[in-house]
């Protein structure tokens, strides 16, 4: 899909320059600037999702959980590798 777009000039100037450095052209250089700029926008995205999610404190519930899994776990991995041993 062919777009028009306004950039300043001195960013103009450096992509151009970049693009006959790496002898591509200067969609190709736009366009793998704005997959990456996509890219880490959703890694923001992504880890302020995780952060809100663990910033809340644990429920007690949540503890339960956690700590029958823990149980489950060491009565089945670790007993495991102790026979193994």
């Amino acid at each position: 899909m062919k777009i028009a777009i306004s950039i300043p000039d001195s960013v103009f100037r450096e992509v151009k320059k970049l693009a006959e450095e790496q002898k591509r052209s200067r969609s190709e250089v736009i366009v793998e600037a704005i997959e990456e700029f996509l890219r880490d926008l959703e890694s923001r995205r992504l880890i302020e999702a995780l952060n809100k999610a663990y910033a809340a404190p644990e429920t007690e519930e949540e503890r339960e959980a956690r700590s029958a899994a823990l149980e489950l776990y060491a009565r089945t991995i670790l007993a495991k590798e102790k026979e193994e041993w």
